[in-house]
Formats: C-alpha cells, structure tokens, sequence
C-alpha cells in the first residue's frame, strides 16, 4: 500500500504472507521516505558523507555510488564536488535508477553523470576513481560475495582513495544487540510506523538484509588491503566507516 504524496505504507495492512523486501517500483515510489523515518540521523549521515568526500575526492577522478538508488548522495555531492568530478551511479535495480535520473534532471545536474543498471554480487570494475559510496548497500549482499567487491573497490581506486560505507550493524554482544534493536523499534515508532508495519517490515527483510558487526565491516577493509579505517558515525545498531587506500 502506497499513499499518493510518496509515504511510505507499504506494509501498513496485515498481509497473509509477507514476501522478501525487493527494490522495485513499489518501494521505488516511497523510498525517500522510508530512508528518513527508517533510518536514524539520516539527513546529518548524508551531510557527514559529503563533507568526507569533499576531503577525499580528487580532481578529474571517478566517483562511484555502489548501490545508488534514488540519487539523493549523488544530488548532495553535486553541490560540494568540483564540475570536473564524474559521477557513476550503479544499482541492480531499474526502477531506482529510473527515479533517480528524473531526480537529477529535476535539480539540473549539469556534470556527467553515468548510471549503470548491474548486479553487485558479481563485483564491479571501477576506474579511474577517488571515491566510492556504499551507503546502506553491503548489508544487502550475500555474504559470500562481499569479500569480492570490497576487493574490486579497492582495485579500483587511486592512491589515496577512499570508500564511505554506512551499514545496519548487529551488536557486538547478544544483550546489547537486543538492547539496540529494541530503541531502533522506538525510533519507527516515534516516526509513525505501526506495529504491523514494524513486524513486516522485519519479516521481509530478514533472508534480505544480513547485518555483520561492525568490526567484522573493519577488518573486511583492512584485509581487502586498506591502510586507515575509521568510524566516523554511530548510533545503536547504525554505523559510518570510512577507509583510505
């Protein structure tokens, strides 16, 4: 169920079966708001990004946004990025790329911007680039497969170049695992989701997104070859880590 304005009330009514959360056109149409209230501090994570790009882009390099979606990091990083800064936007799903084109003309992107429909279980060849963005993306591969494109990012960057990751994290102990996910609960809840949203929500997700601990995302970078890694963002079971080649 979606409502006309684009909030998200995909799982408002009770369902007899609940199916695995997909990214199409359904969950294109309300994903902005769905990532807003879904997602604690979303709006100053996305600040923190740009700023940390700003720090790490290169000039005349490649920007890679692994798992794009519906533009928004491509958009804030189009206002801080210098105009010889290329953007590729890659996502498995093409009713995500369909709205994020239309997001970025909306807004007049001027730059060249490539957007690539693939799928990241089969890694990706990245060129030329300084940069590259996983914000909520490894979480919602197989874990068998994420060795290999951590292993690809960091083929495909410059000296010096940098990958943001921002993932849902399990806890690092059982107790608090729980204790985070219960404030999480109360975070939708403050948000407007209802119980039934909240429960189906998870049931949809749960063989669809598989969250590591967060220091099992750290010693994935350092052993993919990363020199510095570091958390820059942390909220219960959220966090933001970036890492530099």
């Amino acid at each position: 169920m979606t409502s006309p304005s684009g909030q998200d009330r995909i799982f408002a009514e009770q369902r007899e079966a609940v199916a695995d959360f997909r990214f199409g056109a359904e969950v294109a149409q309300v994903f902005d708001d769905m990532l807003s209230r879904s997602v604690p501090f979303y709006g100053e994570i996305q600040r923190m990004v740009v700023e940390l790009a700003q720090d790490i882009v290169q000039p005349g390099s490649n920007v890679y946004d692994l798992g794009c979606s519906t533009g928004t990091t491509l958009l804030m990083l189009d206002r801080a990025l210098p105009a010889d800064v290329n953007f590729i936007g890659v996502d498995d799903s093409r009713e995500m790329l369909v709205k994020c084109e239309s997001k970025l003309r909306e807004h007049q992107v001027k730059r060249n911007v490539d957007l690539e429909c693939a799928d990241l279980h089969l890694g990706v060849e990245m060129k030329d680039a300084s940069l590259a963005l996983m914000v909520l993306t490894l979480q919602f591969l197989r874990p068998l497969h994420r060795e290999r494109l951590i292993a690809d990012v960091f083929k495909g960057l410059r000296e010096n170049g940098g990958l943001i990751l921002v993932e849902k994290v399990l806890g690092e102990d059982s107790h608090f695992n729980r204790l985070f996910i219960k404030h999480y609960y109360d975070f939708k809840r403050r948000n407007g989701y209802s119980e039934t949203e909240i429960a189906q929500k998870r049931e949809a997700l749960e063989n669809v997104l598989i969250p590591y601990k967060l220091l099992e995302n750290r010693e994935l970078l350092l052993k993919s070859g990363f020199r510095y890694v570091d958390v820059f963002f942390k909220w219960y079971n959220f966090c933001g880590i970036v890492a530099l080649k």
